[in-house]
């Protein structure tokens, strides 16, 4: 794989909302990801939660995440989580280290925050992102999460 200088995450702004909403991950991969306009839209009404940004290659669009910060994962104020909520790959970028940096950027931001766990949920099955996940560290236990697999990276903190 190319070593990348210019990889970076933007914030969507209207400058960048065509660009972001034009990510479109492979057929065979719609039923297992939201498009952009719906996660978008989940931002919207998740705000200081829902964390969106364009993963650029330079000035090139590439991909599409979504993280979410501290959330009441069960909802009953037990347990409080931060990871990736959606991961859109453009179809024709995919296998380039684009979601790689992604995940990394996430973790890196939960981690700058405080954070010492990264989550993640799969639809399970052979066409699923299962094999990506577990290449980057995620482990699972056994947990579901609305009929998905739920992934944990552990951050490696120093000190704890």
């Amino acid at each position: 794989m190319t070593i990348r200088t210019g990889l970076r995450l933007e914030e969507i702004t209207p400058a960048n909302f065509e660009a972001a909403t034009g990510i479109r991950v492979r057929p065979d991969q719609e039923h297992a990801v939201e498009p952009v306009t719906t996660s978008l839209a989940e931002a919207y009404l998740h705000p200081g939660v829902a964390w969106p940004r364009l993963i650029l290659d330079g000035d090139r669009p590439v991909g599409f995440l979504m993280a979410f910060f501290d959330i009441d994962w069960y909802g009953d104020g037990s347990v409080r989580r931060s990871g990736l909520w959606r991961l859109n790959i453009a179809a024709e970028e995919q296998g380039r280290g684009y979601g790689r940096f992604a995940v990394e950027s996430v973790a890196a931001e939960i981690g700058r925050r405080g954070g010492e766990r990264c989550y993640v949920t799969w639809h399970p099955g052979p066409d699923g992102p299962e094999g990506f996940y577990r290449g980057l560290g995620f482990r699972t236990d056994g947990e579901t999460s609305g009929g998905q697999t739920v992934g944990v990276l552990e951050l490696g903190r120093s000190g704890s």
